[in-house]
């Protein structure tokens, strides 16, 4: 008991230091933008959404099903909501636990001792584990083990109760539950079954490669028959009910997710996906170099047979194959056992006993017992299990090695990745066993202390050299910035473009850019890493080449909305509405078939359909407006936030004068968004014109509490003041509006029409000079500005304001009509005019 505790208390104070990090990398999209963790979802969606909340038949889904991992996300976000300290813990917690599980597996395997506890304080400190038990989304991998471990354990327990108590079924049914809620924690927990299988018959049977048929066959053997086909049974059922849950099809993905995948060429295909195994089994074996992501050209494709690391895939499957010689062959007639040597059967004073070939050979397939010796003295009463031999632990530990790393080799199915450390957290369970058994052998193995002490030693050493670099990796993802430069070295193209993403969101704008074009100098392909920084440049108003890196991004993937969107955008705002409309349609029309992010791309088509409607507003379509309107709301999905959208299908409906369906819109904006802004001020112009003046100001008081900073209300009530003849408040409305959005072209012209309607023309001019400064090619801006001169008596200023409005717009009659009065006022003050 004093192993599994300390092991896990090792455990846990690796990563105590991890419960103050931020969410990184795929925490995102797992946790934060995850609809399936809000309490207005219905909890069962966890059952038919696939971990990332996309519906499991959908074709763009990632098809990983954990459910029961979500489900732990959920009560996390009820407990604690978006604070990342709570998701840490209980990571950190079940990193502690599966610990504690693995040092009392290893208790069965390798008895009471300090091989066993340096087994437990092997898992407990290996760097592997960092990016597992640091990074939320890796709980999925740690819940799957301890479950896994569970049922392995029940199963260990069925073999040593079979045929000789009721309850082995009992235990039995413990092996298939937990196998299955290994399976709903993460998909690779179903091979825990085909382990157990392994355990069974080359360790707990003792069986060799040449005596599994016979033996099976024996008739009193049946026991064992029946537990392996009841294995087989539910490995079948859990992996055809997971097949059919997920539609059948496999998932796709890009071929920057592995490359070797989308490879042409049979032979790279073939040499990468025999050398990747080897270069996981040396990040088990030397961790010196881990990152957050090993796609893209992290693993560069080994293209031909002349490539120098086809020599370590080669010594790694020769290796591979005399270590399962080494747990398979025969027994020789001296035999360790236990750590100890036997010789033609006749058990030491170890504790424990130790078949020989020919004893075995003569034995009943059964569990063997043998009395306890403590200091000398037999003790009866305190029996216990044989340990296996090394043999046996090889052959098992081996099959945790291999088995659950099986499904991510690309043997039954490609997978959306080259590497990922958190996949090994399984299999490391099977190196530190191999690692300690190997140790163990040799220890017993040598004959001088001098070299016994050396092994020990060494690996205690190891063990701290791997304490160490856990604490190490640690400190990389206390956030994303830090995680993502160390992984630069790694996968630069992928690391730059997510640094460029973190230094944005700190408002380090200049390096933020330069990040995004490291990135795309290692790759110029990404549309992600196009579209971002296409968005810096945007934001930066730097228009035109915000457009440039957008339409390279959609060049490289046609689907991507947000760019369309984005586009549409700026193209509307510099006047080319042809351009923008084209744009906004052809974004609406691309369909979200096979898309990886389906709910963001639905957010995107929604925004387009929002921003052409909003389009054919402003040019006074509003029945066109409507049917886009209407169009969004069907393709809208649930993370969507509605209330412009309802606002404005109200504001084409008062419009068109239907104000009460324009008042239900209004509603249903505001049911959507308690404090939206623009629906307060939309709705108190309704009930303004309806009649209803003292909720109508209440509307505009409100919208005003919400955000006092904001220019845009003060004006809106300023003009419900002004047409109530209360023209003093107006008009301090009116000033207060144009200080704070002084900027804002549309609230310092409506601020300077109220001043002038208030009768404060020398206020009026002051804001409508502002305006005419703002917007210098908008002809009503100078219009209005000679307009208010006129009247000020400023008449050649006035001149000069209309004729330029007239070089803008040179058919506008009223200009003309001012003009033509302005000029008869100066020619009767004897005033020189442009006509003269």
């Amino acid at each position: 008991m004093i192993a599994e505790l300390v092991s896990s208390a090792l455990g846990l104070a690796l990563y105590l230091n991890t419960l103050s990090a931020d969410f990184c990398y795929d925490d995102s999209r797992a946790i934060k933008t995850n609809q399936d963790l809000l309490p207005e979802t219905p909890w069962t969606h966890i059952f038919y959404n696939d971990f990332w909340g996309t519906l499991l038949t959908h074709s763009g889904s990632h098809k990983s099903y954990r459910p029961l991992c979500t489900l732990s996300f959920r009560l996390n976000h009820a407990v604690g909501g978006l604070n990342p300290w709570s998701y840490h813990l209980v990571n950190v917690l079940l990193h502690a636990a599966v610990t504690g599980v693995f040092t009392s597996f290893s208790k069965i395997l390798l008895g009471d001792g300090y091989w066993t506890f340096m087994a437990g304080l092997m898992f407990a400190s290996h760097p592997i584990h960092t990016e597992a038990v640091a990074g939320v989304v890796g709980r999925a991998d740690v819940g799957a083990s301890l479950f896994f471990l569970l049922s392995l354990l029940c199963y260990m327990k069925h073999c040593s109760t079979r045929g000789s108590s009721a309850r082995t079924w009992g235990w039995f049914l413990g092996t298939g539950l937990c196998a299955g809620c290994s399976m709903l924690w993460k998909e690779q927990g179903v091979t825990v079954l085909a382990v157990s299988a392994v355990y069974d018959v080359f360790v707990f049977h003792r069986l060799k490669m040449k005596q599994i048929l016979p033996t099976i066959y024996r008739r009193k053997n049946l026991s064992l028959f029946l537990s392996i086909s009841l294995l087989t049974f539910w490995g079948t059922s859990l992996l055809g009910a997971r097949l059919y849950w997920m539609g059948n099809k496999p998932p796709s993905f890009s071929n920057s997710d592995n490359p070797a995948a989308d490879s042409d060429s049979l032979l790279a295909r073939t040499l990468t996906f025999f050398y990747l195994p080897t270069k996981n089994l040396w990040l088990l074996l030397c961790p010196d170099t881990l990152s957050f992501d090993w796609s893209m050209d992290a693993v560069p494709l080994l293209k031909t047979i002349c490539d120098w690391r086809n020599l370590h895939t080669v010594a790694f499957y020769i290796g591979l194959l005399l270590l399962a010689y080494y747990g398979l062959k025969s027994p020789s007639v001296e035999r360790e056992c236990n750590g100890k040597f036997v010789t033609n059967g006749k058990q030491n004073a170890n504790g424990h006993s130790c078949h020989s070939d020919v004893e075995y050979r003569n034995s009943e397939i059964k569990p063997s017992f043998a009395s306890k010796v403590e200091n000398g003295i037999k003790n009866n009463a305190s029996q216990r299990t044989q340990l296996p031999s090394t043999e046996n632990i090889v052959v098992l530990s081996l099959s945790l090695l291999i088995i659950p790393f099986v499904p991510a080799t690309n043997l039954f199915f490609y997978v959306g990745f080259v590497i990922a450390e958190r996949v090994l957290y399984i299999p490391s369970m099977g190196f530190c066993l191999l690692i300690t058994v190997g140790a163990r052998a040799l220890y017993v193995k040598v004959q001088k202390r001098f070299l016994k002490s050396l092994i020990f030693y060494a690996t205690a050493t190891l063990i701290v050299f791997y304490g160490l670099k856990t604490a190490i990796r640690n400190g990389d993802w206390q956030n994303e910035e830090m995680l993502y430069r160390s992984g630069i070295k790694v996968n630069p193209a992928k690391a730059w473009g997510n640094l460029g993403n973190v230094l944005k969101s700190q408002s380090k704008i200049s390096e933020a850019e330069s990040a995004y074009r490291n990135a795309l100098y290692y790759r110029s392909n990404m549309a992600d890493m196009l579209y971002n920084l296409g968005l810096l440049l945007q934001e930066n108003s730097r228009f035109a080449e915000a457009l440039h890196y957008y339409k390279l991004a959609i060049g490289s993937r046609p689907t991507l909305a947000s760019a369309y969107l984005n586009t549409g955008i700026i193209l509307m705002n510099q006047g080319k509405t042809e351009e923008a409309r084209r744009t906004f349609l052809k974004c609406s029309e691309i369909p979200d078939e096979n898309l990886k992010d389906p709910h963001a791309h639905k957010s995107s088509v929604t925004s387009c359909l929002y921003n052409l409607g909003k389009l054919y507003h402003e040019q006074g379509h509003y029945e066109d407006a409507l049917s886009v309107y209407k169009e969004a709301i069907q393709k809208m999905p649930r993370q969507f936030a509605p209330q412009s959208l309802y606002n404005m299908m109200g504001e084409a409906y008062m419009r068109l004068s239907k104000l009460p369906e324009a008042e239900h819109w209004y509603m249903e904006s505001l049911r959507s968004k308690t404090d939206h802004i623009p629906a307060h001020l939309t709705y108190g112009k309704l009930l303004a014109l309806t009649g209803r003046k003292s909720e109508a100001e209440k509307f505009f008081l409100k919208a005003i509490e919400l955000d006092p900073t904001k220019g845009n209300c003060y004006m809106h009530y300023g003009q419900f003041l002004l047409e109530e003849a209360r023209l003093i408040e107006a008009a301090e409305m009116a000033k207060k509006a144009a200080e704070l959005d002084s900027t804002e072209f549309d609230v310092v012209f409506s601020a300077a029409h109220m001043l002038r309607q208030a009768s404060l023309n020398e206020a009026a001019e002051k804001y409508y000079d502002l305006a005419a400064r703002l917007r210098p090619n908008y002809p009503a801006a100078l219009m209005n500005l000679g307009a208010i001169l006129h009247l000020n008596g400023r008449l050649q200023k006035a001149e000069a304001n209309y004729l330029r409005a007239l070089q803008l717009k040179p058919d506008d009659v009223i200009t003309q009509s001012n003009l033509r009065k302005l000029w008869n006022i100066m020619e009767k003050q004897g005033l020189k005019t442009s006509k003269t």
